[in-house]
């Protein structure tokens, strides 16, 4: 039986857990740095920057779901950015990843929200198959950028 719920503080463990299970699925291990206390402030704080649900399988977590809202000017309404959707290899194909996605899309109508968005890897064709037979777009015009380590803290530290 499947089961969403969101997240609390007590599942910061097993979120780490599952982004680290995601990671090794995304061919990387060792990119994941985040710790329990970097989750537990960031996501259960005063002021939340990132949601999650957790899909249990007869009480087991098995999926989840990290997410965020963010604002579309051009749209001028705000959407939900998806940032991580897993699910357990073994409990894939029992309509878990649909079932997080449609959680998704009712939080964002229920907030009168544009919609949900988010990235897939470009390999990962499998994904692209089920986010395209929920009649997603893969915007393939858009490329994502973003600045960090060295080149962000050079940044950062310019003078304007």
């Amino acid at each position: 039986m499947l089961n969403i719920r969101e997240a609390t503080c007590a599942d910061v463990s097993l979120i780490l857990r599952l982004v680290r299970d995601l990671a090794e699925y995304e061919r990387e291990p060792d990119a994941v740095v985040a710790t329990e206390d970097d989750l537990l402030r960031d996501g259960f704080g005063a002021e939340p920057k990132f949601r999650v649900l957790i899909a249990e399988w007869d009480g087991t977590p098995v999926g989840f779901a990290l997410y965020f809202y963010h604002y579309s000017t051009w749209l001028g309404r705000a959407g939900i950015f998806l940032e991580d959707l897993f699910v357990k290899p073994e409990y894939r194909g029992k309509g878990i990843g649909r079932a997080l996605l449609t959680e998704l899309a009712r939080i964002a109508a229920q907030n009168g929200y544009y919609g949900v968005k988010w990235e897939v890897l470009d390999w990962n064709q499998p994904a692209i198959d089920f986010y395209q037979s929920l009649g997603a777009e893969i915007r393939k015009q858009w490329l994502t950028v973003r600045i960090t380590g060295e080149a962000f803290r050079k940044l950062a530290s310019d003078s304007v």
